[in-house]
């Protein structure tokens, strides 16, 4: 079907040029010489036996209704078209008119007709332009990436790949070509895992390691501190990179990014766990070791995270660090306004707000018909991300954070991915009842993709028993027992979850954001 233009002059008859040009490109011109009969031919072509107008070129000086009236007439009728203004006069304020009432474009006479064709490839075209580029560009990108998941050897290696693939993701949300990053992301989820099994007891055995959660104070808020910079770190649970980099556009309107990098999460990727090595610095072994008034065993019903503000002062003591802190959790938007109106007086060095939504998104998601609906995969989850902060307090937070001068450092504990697969294990009555991993005793599974640490304190993790022993799912699997086996897996299935070993669990956003005032 071809695309239809209203064009709207009271010189038209002197456009016949641009008109026939247009129709040789294939475009239904409809003409116009003043606003009330363009509204006419509107109206007509906007009813059931019209075809739609795709797009008006509208002359902003004409006798009777001017061109700005009838663009509001027409606004006002169907917002959703777009409309080019065309103009001989250059003054400011029917420029600023014109933009407040959402113009499209605004081009000033005299036009030529590579002015307007470009006008309507971006305006009605652009959607298919973008897509076809973009697929034709992923096309080309698609064996290095491929090279690069075959190849890899380092963590910096991964992370680039991680970077990679969450860009793809993201420009290819729309495309029919998602099915094939989604089967990229599974080769490398697979091959990652292999990677870790194969590494990951040695960065405990004195060598080298990549940067973990019990290095992020250290690494990024410490060396800001030593500079007298006003600290917020903000502690995002369940924040995958991916969905860093879609809010990351609205922080930019007062935001300058002065560090962008990534960390991996200790396993188990879980935030009783990695959030505690961020705020303690320790390992969890080292923790339970060294304070255990402030560990949670997995089996006890009290929070495994309510200790939090009492390991940061641990940490500041343990490097003889003389900062005051500040300390906030947020699970409700009201207690973040009160957040947002305690900021302004805070006169501590450092400030920690930690914030629950994209993890309460995640586990209503998994109790929720309506959500999983509405989360259905990973585009629709980031999509709900972006809500999210648009709308909540949060995006308040850290405007007037940067408002007050405050340096941000944004990360989070761990990441999630969508589990898929269910996987039969065993176990006794006392394990853990995480999906992604298990802790406990004699843990017997089949799946030979399921990483198994049989000594937990040579990688610093507790043992409930002397047996007990940690099996972690990788990819897109899930533990479920024999006992109503089919109901969990199906329960489960296509839920976001955390705890085990995947690119989104572990390879995880760590920025230090600059206030641009």
């Amino acid at each position: 079907m071809n695309r239809t233009i209203l064009w709207v002059d009271d010189e038209i008859d002197l456009l016949q040029p641009y008109i026939i040009y247009l129709k040789n490109k294939g475009y239904d011109v409809l003409t116009a010489s003043n606003g009330e009969d363009a509204l006419e031919v509107f109206r007509a072509q906007s009813s059931d036996a019209g075809q739609p107008i795709d797009i008006v070129f509208l002359d902003e000086n004409m006798p009777g209704m001017s061109g700005l009236e009838t663009l509001q007439e027409v606004k006002r009728v169907h917002p959703e078209v777009p409309v080019v203004m065309i103009t001989k006069s250059e003054e400011e304020h029917i420029m600023e008119q014109a933009i407040g009432e959402k113009i499209a474009d605004y081009l000033i006479k005299p036009v030529n007709p590579s002015q307007i064709l470009l006008c309507l490839k971006k305006h009605i075209h652009q959607q298919a332009i973008v897509t076809e580029q973009v697929q034709q560009n992923y096309r080309q990108e698609w064996s290095d990436i491929s090279y690069m998941i075959d190849t890899a050897t380092t963590m910096e290696e991964w992370q680039a790949i991680e970077r990679t693939l969450s860009r793809w993701d993201i420009e290819l949300e729309n495309s029919p070509m998602r099915a094939l990053i989604e089967d990229q992301r599974t080769q490398a989820n697979a091959a990652f895992a292999k990677w870790i099994a194969k590494n990951y007891e040695s960065w405990f055995e004195g060598e080298q390691r990549p940067l973990m959660s019990h290095d992020v104070m250290k690494h990024s808020v410490f060396p800001l501190l030593d500079k007298g910079e006003k600290v917020l770190l903000c502690v995002i649970d369940n924040f995958r990179y991916d969905q860093w980099k879609t809010i990351q556009p609205l922080l930019s309107e007062f935001y300058a990014v002065s560090n962008e990098q990534q960390y991996t999460s200790i396993l188990p990727t879980a935030t009783q766990y990695a959030r505690n090595a961020i705020f303690s610095g320790l390992l969890p072994l080292q923790i339970q070791q060294m304070f255990p008034q402030y560990w949670v065993e997995e089996g006890d019903e009290e929070s495994k995270n309510q200790y939090e503000k009492e390991l940061v002062q641990t940490l500041l003591e343990r490097y003889r660090r003389r900062e005051s802190f500040t300390y906030w959790k947020v699970n409700e938007s009201d207690f973040c306004e009160r957040v947002i109106a305690q900021l302004k007086s805070v006169q501590t060095p450092l400030s920690i707000v930690v914030l629950n939504f994209i993890d309460m998104l995640s586990h209503s998601r998994t109790e929720s018909k309506m959500m999983r609906e509405l989360a259905n995969d990973e585009s629709a989850y980031r999509s709900l991300t972006l809500s999210w902060f648009r709308h909540s307090p949060t995006y308040e937070l850290m405007r007037r954070a940067a408002e007050l001068g405050f340096t941000l450092v944004l990360t989070t504990d761990h990441g999630t991915t969508r589990v898929k697969n269910a996987v039969q294990i065993i176990a006794d009555k006392n394990t853990n009842t995480n999906i992604r991993y298990k802790v406990g005793k004699a843990l017997n599974c089949n799946s030979k993709n399921v990483f198994s640490i049989e000594q937990p304190k040579r990688v610093g993790l507790p043992c409930p028993n002397v047996s007990s022993s940690y099996a972690f799912c990788t990819g897109s699997d899930f533990f479920a027992y024999p006992n109503q086996f089919n109901y969990y897996a199906q329960y489960y299935r296509n839920t976001f979850q955390h705890g085990g070993i995947s690119l989104e669990e572990m390879i995880i956003p760590l920025v230090v954001l600059k206030p641009k005032n």
